[in-house]
């Protein structure tokens, strides 16, 4: 039974653009399924989570994460009563707006928008829902309920925040449909927010595992970590090596979903939200790991900073990376005729320089790892073929 504080597809704030309902899927469901046909969502098979697109069959893609992160999402929103139709359209959406190369790709592309108003992946994400996915005939975008728009703009908590600038495209939607933005996001965004954080870290050690980037005496040394591997040792004396891996990370995944359960069932007594309304305006996040967890996290990840992230190899790809995100940058700012038509025009139609360069990012940002690859050996090969 849905928890007083669930939102209810029945009582959605409704669409920018008013369309009749289904018979057959509520308003949640459809955004769902709305966000698996796009074509932003495709394209995250090819794009990068930490190892760029081409370097293994075996590593985590945005795609592949985006589905972990919507599995630990529903089962985190189905425990604690929340909209679980919600939950995972936000959760296979908090992704769409990342760029070719990971955080490399991003962080590249926002140095190039620094006098444009930057580059943020999350605002990204809304403008692909919101705009640039053109296949309906009465809108552009999704035309997604007001609910999940809000959880893609705020499932990392309030946007409007004094001191802090907004970023360009959510500031630009949200002129047009108010998100709320200086209050937290309904539950179902804050489980989304912390799923992405356990998919990443659980998927992450595994990865770097494969790769030889670290050991699992390495991780044995690590809290939470350490603790599985001797629990798994303490069962099978024995086990093969990818076996005795396999069953030391999947009790890490579960004491942290464990976790983040039991410290929102607290804070949630604690607030008693009456509805979704009022959990948003708790001023807090109430969906959280304890401060235990939190902290011995805060560990794992500064380890998979120093021994994955700032890996010689990986840094090498991320520098290549880089240096070809700022050159396609350059290149197509520089001569807008080199990119397809209605990029071009959309270009050259631009009343501002601002609103040009925000053109060029949204090609840039859409690009998979290897169409980038592509696009640049195109643009810097004499021999390649156009």
């Amino acid at each position: 039974m849905p928890a007083p504080f669930a939102a209810d597809p029945e009582a959605s704030r409704g669409r920018l653009f008013a369309e009749a309902d289904s018979p057959h899927r509520s308003p949640f469901q459809r955004d769902r399924d709305r966000i698996i046909h796009a074509s932003a969502f495709r394209r995250l098979k090819h794009k990068t989570q930490v190892f760029v697109e081409h370097e293994g069959d075996y590593y985590r893609t945005r795609l592949t994460h985006s589905l972990e992160v919507a599995q630990v999402a529903r089962t985190l929103a189905r425990t604690l009563g929340l909209n679980e139709d919600l939950t995972e359209a936000v959760a296979l959406a908090h992704d769409l707006g990342h760029t070719p190369f990971g955080h490399t790709g991003e962080e590249a592309l926002s140095a190039a928008m620094t006098p444009y108003g930057g580059f943020d992946h999350n605002a990204q994400a809304l403008k692909i829902v919101t705009d640039l996915e053109r296949h309906y005939a009465e809108f552009d975008g999704l035309n997604l309920t007001w609910e999940t728009l809000e959880g893609i703009a705020k499932h990392n908590g309030p946007v409007a925040v004094e001191g802090r600038e907004m970023p360009y495209a959510v500031a630009e939607y949200d002129a047009r449909h108010d998100l709320e933005l200086d209050t937290h996001a309904g539950g179902e965004a804050q489980v989304a927010a912390l799923s992405d954080d356990i998919a990443y870290l659980n998927h992450d050690l595994h990865d770097g595992l494969r790769a030889g980037l670290f050991d699992d005496d390495d991780l044995a040394a690590l809290p939470i970590v350490g603790r599985a591997y001797a629990a798994v040792d303490r069962r099978w004396s024995a086990l093969e090596l990818d076996r005795r891996r396999h069953e030391a990370l999947r009790r890490v995944f579960g004491a942290m979903v464990e976790d983040v359960l039991a410290e929102s069932h607290h804070l949630l007594a604690e607030v008693a939200p009456a509805d979704a309304a009022a959990l948003r305006q708790a001023g807090r996040q109430v969906i959280r790991f304890s401060p235990a967890m939190w902290a011995d996290l805060k560990v794992i990840r500064q380890f998979l900073v120093e021994r994955m992230y700032h890996h010689g190899a990986v840094r090498r790809m991320r520098r290549k990376a880089g240096e070809i995100v700022r050159h396609l940058f350059d290149d197509f700012m520089g001569d807008p005729i080199l990119m397809p038509r209605p990029w071009r025009e959309a270009c050259e139609t631009a009343v501002s320089e601002t609103l040009r360069a925000r053109t060029v990012a949204d090609y840039i940002a859409g690009m998979t790892d290897r169409f980038a690859l592509q696009e640049y050996r195109n643009l810097t090969d004499p021999l390649a073929r156009s």
